[in-house]
């Protein structure tokens, strides 16, 4: 089955808190982690791998946190999971250390890579503003 992992549901979660904050405005991971019901230690994980991937700046200071580094209209859910998870890959043959036993026999690679591509092109084609429009209006009331 295709699932998100936890680590990346967050982070999609997180980056849509800091989407829908006021413009610049910073948000620790402690104000996050309370308003979803997160776990602070995983949540913290996935916001310093945000930020190595470029799509978090930590702000130091009394009102520090977290901030988008871009417009989330110029970030997309491929970015953020890609930063959490790395590369997505539906199934080992589409790796390049791929040592299949079974690639000169199988009859579903090239089916199977189409799938994968058609994943590739929703999550790079949805971004975080996208996102963040299509939460419910109640969500933003926590803050």
């Amino acid at each position: 089955m295709l699932k998100l992992t936890k680590k990346a549901d967050y982070g999609l979660i997180a980056l849509r808190h800091l989407a829908v904050a006021p413009a610049g405005e910073a948000a620790s991971a402690k104000e996050i982690a309370e308003a979803y019901g997160i776990p602070l230690p995983l949540l913290s994980k996935v916001l310093q791998k945000l930020a190595r991937g470029g799509l978090l700046a930590s702000v130091q200071g009394t009102n520090g946190g977290y901030k988008l580094t871009r417009d989330p209209m110029n970030i997309t859910a491929l970015e953020a999971i890609s930063a959490i998870e790395g590369p997505i890959v539906l199934t080992a043959c589409f790796t390049s250390h791929s040592g299949c036993d079974h690639s000169v026999r199988c009859s579903v690679r090239e089916p199977l890579r189409k799938v994968h591509e058609r994943i590739i092109s929703v999550l790079e084609g949805m971004t975080i503003a996208e996102i963040a429009a299509e939460t419910p209006v109640s969500l933003t009331v926590l803050r």
